[in-house]
């Protein structure tokens, strides 16, 4: 977060230094609107940010971003030139250093009806990206397939900013672990893993090199689209197990379809409230009814951002497991003393899962 505030005009800057440390550490999203009160959401809250200093529930408080304060952000955003962010402007966001990704909203110029450019761009929506690790650890061993000792075809289901790109970057970690991290959950040794990071956000690579941590068996294809990225790694790089975010085009599909055929394994994430949700998207909808994915996890922010709601297989009946799932905590991944601290990873507790739920206490203290 504090990297970020160097992106920002003075007044900006100085009113988000005056937030409380824990709000701070908690942000997830600043919204920035031109002659609009400045906001911020963190935890599980939405707040303004004072004209002063501190936070305010009271909108007519809030400290209201300048037209210069705008034309600050974008010019750092765009390192002083425009033309160079030309396909960023269109498509609507741009991504910086260290993963945040900036949603961008003002005037669309049209070509042809398409959206060929952005100006006057009055809105920013700057998404916080942070590396939590052991995000994966209470999904990772409905993954497993152990008759291949390698992973299911996955698609992880959540609307936006509740956990997906999150989980699927420390999953890309844990699978190509190896015995550090992968034998605890059956995969023995650790597998190849090829992530196409079309916006930027699952590596947050600096010059081609990721900078969260990824695993040591971890390629990365930064900035390419995922269709075309996908079938670069097929034929370039030999992943075991193939990842990409926000999938629905049809061109998404038939990528998948030909790393499925080659043998590689895929997780993929893409917008939806929930299993039934996502086969009203017709490219969804003939993935899941040709039972692609043998599994679907899907998250909510019941418990906080990123909680499990549950895990499905191909045929949508939901999983469960015979034990219990551990801490999630990297100290609980060397041990096994661990009876009933499931947590999801922003800490909250998270729903209990299959058998261990029902069978109730008694198990537990086994």
């Amino acid at each position: 977060m504090h990297s970020l505030l160097r992106l920002f005009s003075v007044p900006l800057r100085q009113r988000l230094a005056t937030l409380p440390e824990q709000v701070i550490q908690e942000i997830q999203e600043i919204r920035v609107r031109e002659e609009r009160p400045l906001e911020i959401v963190w935890g599980q809250k939405y707040s303004f940010v004072a004209a002063l200093s501190g936070l305010c529930e009271d909108p007519t408080l809030a400290y209201r971003p300048t037209r210069e304060d705008c034309s600050t952000l974008l010019e750092m955003l765009t390192q002083h030139s425009l033309y160079t962010f030309d396909e960023e402007l269109r498509r609507g966001y741009i991504t910086v250093q260290g993963g945040h990704r900036i949603g961008l909203a003002g005037r669309a110029i049209l070509e042809q009806g398409k959206v060929k450019h952005l100006k006057e761009i009055t809105s920013f929506n700057i998404r916080v990206a942070r590396e939590l690790k052991g995000a994966g650890s209470h999904v990772l061993p409905f993954l497993v397939d152990t008759s291949s000792v390698s992973i299911h075809h996955t698609l992880i289901v959540s609307p936006p900013q509740q956990g997906k790109t999150t989980l699927i970057r420390d999953l890309a970690r844990l699978i190509s672990g190896g015995t550090a991290s992968g034998s605890i959950y059956g995969l023995g040794r650790g597998l190849k893993v090829g992530i196409v990071d079309e916006r930027s956000e699952i590596a947050a690579c600096d010059r081609g090199v990721p900078r969260f941590d990824l695993g040591p068996r971890t390629d990365v294809l930064d900035g390419c689209p995922k269709a075309e990225g996908m079938m670069m790694m097929i034929r370039s790089m030999s992943p075991e197990v193939l990842i990409v975010d926000e999938i629905g085009r049809q061109e998404d599909a038939a990528a998948i379809h030909e790393a499925i055929h080659a043998g590689i394994r895929v997780i993929a994430t893409a917008h939806g409230l929930h299993h039934g949700d996502v086969r009203r998207r017709p490219v969804l909808k003939e993935l899941l009814d040709g039972e692609v994915f043998n599994r679907i996890v899907v998250l909510n922010k019941r418990a906080g951002a990123g909680t499990l709601e549950g895990v499905y297989d191909a045929k949508g009946d939901r999983m469960e497991l015979a034990k219990p799932v551990e801490s999630i905590s990297e100290a609980s991944l060397s041990r096994h003393d661990v009876k009933d601290s499931l947590l999801d990873w922003t800490g909250n507790a998270a729903l209990r899962i299959g058998n261990y739920a029902k069978r109730g206490k008694e198990d537990a203290n086994c």
